[in-house]
């Protein structure tokens, strides 16, 4: 698995058994790109593959040669100016004004393995034969600056990582500013794509949406200082006849949670420009000599077999490469979180009935969620006083988690460590400490504002309230929540120069309480939370390897929200509660078994009132129990299939099978009753065309390929007509099928 470079011709090779990446030094001493896809046979020489000419109206770079304009030229990491009038991916400030650049080549080298990213999440390597990374270094000697540009190729992943280094070198003639310091770009030969995006607002998150590409800009983004719900730091681009399972799709995702920018570019010759980074707006990031900056890392995926190979490659590499420690590779544990069931307004006897109940079920881990601190009964005070509210615990949190553990359940926590209410001790004592500028009006969220993680006093502040909290009481989960994004990025008491690195800093300093907690308590399973899904996204993973998916727990909502998260993220990654009917959001009527068939399909717990159920309610909450312990391994690291889109039509399908191919999970789901209509099949993928199954449900069995390519009879599901001794009528219907070979 080799990444070779060719010295005659100056090419650089990246390659694997499925995919190539090609792009050369070219005559101005700059970075071409070649080729980007499905994996070519390695040869000592790609020119032909390098295209300029002359056209009109073009600056180019040579006074004999009016061919070769980086106008019209695929590059690797383009500035604008010299040339280029395109949108570049970094912008550089000298002292002077000037951001005119001349970055050409100076060396490069190439070693096994993935060295980490300083500060910032990134996918990794347990051993060095694993990957093999390439560093390009380009130098400018006029100011006296290098930018590396680093590239990972996995051997087993069709999957290139790219991020890239700025270094002020100590004896620059002066101090620059980075103005734009993209992650990475990727110039396509042609625009015959189609954008696919993961949009959505709060309790829609990530929904799928799809525009054909045209000449000029689109993207997507966050100037909010999270990933957001607006948008998700990724984009697909995929041939218009790909599907699911046939085209090309090349992915982009990038391993950050703060503000980005993600875009395609489509020139007046039809060559596609894709970047994707840290936004540029709000960002000034001065560099004196001898120091640098890292941006994050961007990972390109390729398939050229549709939608379902890209998302599964992805799921894949951030469930094994980006997730880290002791929860990473082991099953989820079933929970009870008691907000929906009591929100503020609980005491010792209450949560101790809800935990009894859910103990008699089978449920592992008790989650006691917001207003256990402080004087918080409302959303109004208290955030930031990170001590437990005795009165309302009936003692100290030590004990209840004791009472709660000594039932057979693990205890877990809320957190929100990133804000803090007016009413509080700690912004009496520190109004400076939040995020706006002292003496002007604040805007606020939910009554509560952004602490200014930038500084190291505040976070170390926040840490030492946490820590022997996490160290004194038998904490195993805790969910760490985010309910507001930044609105006035001002840090008090920095000068103006600080102020444009406000959003990147911010978000460093996340990631550094993270590592913190993480690395002080590496057995405690932490979930990230944004107010639900705001801030879902790769970054995230690498500190917490579950993400509560949105604060819409309605299932039929849910099946739009976890189709289009499986996109990226695997299911592993999707935190799915199983709540209560009427649902919290929607107050739609769904009943019990949808709720469960929706959520197993990620983490899965319970968000409601179990002491409020009648029995039979009850014990198909056993049964639902049962069958999640029995085959959660099996859901939580298959692999993924997409069947039916909730985004077409009525229906959603999925499905997950298992490494050997020997069982597989499908989950099915009507939203509305038809009428009269025909019979109905359900094409499945992923078997082995050999093996028969049995299917739970069925009277006979099936050899694989006939369930990949008649499929399964599904017509008194699908369509509530009866067949054979079988009807299934009503909204909001689903079922469940394990398959299991001989």
């Amino acid at each position: 698995m080799p990444i070779k470079y060719h010295s005659q011709s100056r090419v650089f090779h990246l390659f694997n058994n499925e995919i190539s990446y090609i792009f050369k030094i070219i005559d101005n001493e700059q970075l071409g790109q070649l080729y980007y896809g499905k994996h070519l046979t390695d040869r000592g020489d790609f020119d032909h593959l390098f295209e300029y000419a002359s056209r009109d109206m073009a600056p180019y770079s040579f006074e004999d040669d009016s061919t070769f304009s980086l106008e019209h030229i695929k590059q690797e990491y383009p500035a604008f100016g010299c040339g280029d009038m395109r949108y570049p991916a970094y912008e550089i400030e000298q002292a002077n004004g000037s951001k005119i650049v001349e970055f050409g080549y100076q060396s490069h080298r190439i070693y096994g393995g993935k060295p980490k990213l300083p500060g910032l999440p990134a996918t990794y390597t347990e051993r060095d034969d694993e990957a093999v990374t390439l560093e390009v270094v380009l130098h400018d000697a006029y100011i006296k600056m290098q930018i590396v540009l680093s590239y990972t190729i996995y051997e087993k992943f069709p999957v290139i990582c790219k991020n890239t280094r700025f270094i002020c070198e100590e004896d620059a003639p002066s101090s620059v500013t980075l103005m734009r310091a993209l992650s990475g770009c990727m110039d396509l030969p042609d625009s015959n794509y189609e954008m696919l995006e993961l949009a959505g607002a709060w309790s829609r998150e990530r929904e799928i949406k799809t525009r054909t590409l045209e000449c000029g800009i689109q993207g997507v983004y966050s100037m909010r200082g999270s990933s957001s719900y607006q948008y998700n730091p990724f984009l697909a681009l995929k041939r218009p006849n790909a599907d699911e399972f046939a085209g090309e799709v090349i992915g982009f995702s990038l391993v950050y949670s703060g503000s980005f920018l993600a875009q395609v570019e489509v020139d007046n010759y039809d060559v596609a420009r894709v970047t994707l980074g840290i936004h540029p707006d709000q960002f000034k990031w001065l560099l004196i000599p001898g120091e640098s900056f890292q941006t994050s890392e961007m990972v390109m995926v390729y398939s050229d077999m549709g939608l379902n190979k890209m998302s599964q490659t992805y799921h894949e590499l951030y469930r094994t490469r980006l997730a880290r420690g002791y929860w990473r590779d082991r099953e989820r544990p079933i929970l009870i979180n008691n907000w929906e069931a009591t929100y503020f307004d609980f005491n010792e006897q209450k949560l101790l009935k809800l935990a009894r109940k859910a103990s008699n079920l089978g449920i592992e881990l008790f989650v006691l969620d917001d207003g256990w601190f402080g004087k918080r009964n409302d959303d109004t005070s208290s955030l930031g006083d990170w001590y437990p509210n005795e009165v309302k615990l009936g003692g100290s949190l030590k004990q209840l988690a004791e009472r709660i553990t000594a039932l057979g359940m693990q205890f877990g926590i809320w957190i929100e460590p990133e804000m803090v209410n007016k009413d509080s001790d700690l912004y009496r004592s520190h109004p400076d400490w939040v995020l706006a500028e002292v003496g002007r009006h604040m805007c606020h969220s939910r009554n509560q504002y952004v602490l200014d993680f930038t500084r190291a006093e505040v976070r170390e502040y926040i840490l030492q309230m946490l820590e022997p909290l996490l160290q004194e009481v038998p904490i195993s989960y805790v969910k760490w929540d985010m309910n507001r994004t930044i609105s006035e990025a001002y840090s008090n008491g920095n000068d103006r120069i600080y102020q444009g690195q406000v959003y990147h800093k911010y978000i460093l300093g996340v990631y550094e309480l993270y590592d913190r907690l993480t690395t002080r308590f590496p057995n405690i399973l932490f979930e990230s939370c944004a107010s639900g899904g705001a801030r879902f996204d790769p970054g995230m993973l690498y500190y917490a390897p579950q993400t509560w998916t949105s604060d819409n727990t309605d299932a039929v909502c849910r099946l739009k929200i976890q189709y289009g998260t499986s996109l990226v993220y695997p299911l592993s990654s999707i935190g799915s509660h199983v709540s209560a009917s009427p649902n919290h959001q929607t107050s739609r009527l769904a009943p019990i078994e949808t709720r469960a068939d929706a959520a197993y399909f990620g983490t899965f717990g319970y968000e409601m009132d179990l002491t409020a159920l009648c029995d039979s309610d009850l014990e198909k909450i056993k049964a639902q129990i049962l069958f999640m312990k029995r085959h959660r391994k099996l859901l939580q690291q298959g692999t993924f299939f997409r069947l039916k889109s909730p985004f077409d039509g009525n229906e959603t399908a999925w499905m997950v099978v298992a490494e050997n191919k020997q069982a597989a999970i499908v989950g099915y789901y009507r939203v509305l009753q038809p009428i009269n209509i025909g019979f109905m099949r359900l094409v499945l993928a992923g078997l082995n065309g050999e093996y028969k199954y049995r299917i739970s449900g069925y009277k006979y069995e099936c050899y694989g390929d006939e369930l990949m390519a008649v499929g399964m009879i599904i017509s008194d599901v699908s369509s509530g007509v009866k067949t054979k001794d079988k009807t299934e009528k009503g909204d909001f219907i689903s079922r469940v099928f394990y398959l299991e070979a001989n």
